[in-house]
């Protein structure tokens, strides 16, 4: 999804893109599941955090698509990589699950981690790193959230309300930017965005109803070594030694936190 939006920034809006990633999400939800649910898995009592968990999963997609123009898609992927930690640190305050004086460290570390990878003051800085920093916060955020709901809503109303702030809130500003996809492959392009992120998001929200935040999403590692691939197939992009190094420094960080959450 994130090659998708990177080649239809050189010609699209970041908003376009974003706008077209949630309503497509939303609109294949609701082809899929009101057939077998019915219009009952649109009923929640959780509204008010749905539209926060939409809100921060919106802006999240915007500013990484926004940042998509400006660094390779390993590179972003590499710095993206904090959110699971950024999770860990969140989910004692907010949900309440336990952590220990090994787990913030390992937190510190995967932060100088990415320290290693944006490099910042050095000529191979870019402000746009930043923004995938802030997009990596609101998305562990995001997850907080949908963790929050899991035991009480179900993973295919928690998936199709994800959306709906960018579905619909992004209309004020589409007019003033849209530009008519010129192509039927680019149509094409802009349409499976919604469904690539519809799918990806139902699965997060059913791991999410199994178990605690901070081991599921340490598996988010796994997305490096398809936006490596995918950033190298259509971008001959790849990323530096730093990079690697600063990405191992990151996930190491990330496993170690979630590996000790599966000792008793």
């Amino acid at each position: 999804m994130n090659g998708v939006a990177k080649f239809l920034g050189e010609n699209y809006s970041s908003l376009q893109i974003s706008w077209a990633r949630a309503f497509g999400h939303v609109l294949f939800m609701l082809i899929v599941f009101v057939p077998r649910f019915g219009v009952r898995m649109l009923r929640t009592r959780r509204l008010g955090m749905h539209l926060a968990r939409s809100s921060c999963l919106s802006i999240s997609n915007l500013s990484y698509f926004f940042s998509l123009g400006f660094i390779p898609i390993g590179k972003a992927a590499s710095i993206n990589m904090i959110g699971p930690l950024l999770v860990a640190a969140l989910a004692w305050p907010m949900l309440g699950e336990r952590t220990n004086l090994g787990r913030v460290i390992a937190v510190l570390i995967g932060f100088l981690g990415v320290l290693v990878i944006i490099r910042p003051g050095s000529e191979v800085f870019h402000w746009a790193a930043v923004i995938i920093i802030f997009s990596a916060l609101l998305n562990g955020f995001y997850q907080i959230f949908t963790r929050r709901i899991a035991d009480t809503e179900a993973p295919e109303t928690s998936a199709i309300y994800s959306s709906i702030v960018g579905a619909f809130g992004m209309l004020l500003v589409l007019p003033f930017v849209w530009r008519t996809p010129s192509s039927l492959f680019h149509v094409a392009l802009f349409c499976s965005m919604g469904v690539l992120g519809a799918i990806s998001h139902y699965f997060v929200a059913l791991a999410l109803g199994f178990a605690p935040a901070n081991i599921v999403t340490p598996f988010q590692y796994v997305q490096m070594v398809g936006s490596v691939l995918v950033g190298y197939l259509l971008f001959d992009d790849l990323p530096d030694a730093l990079t690697w190094l600063g990405a191992a420094i990151v996930i190491a960080s990330g496993l170690y936190v979630g590996w000790t959450q599966t000792r008793r």
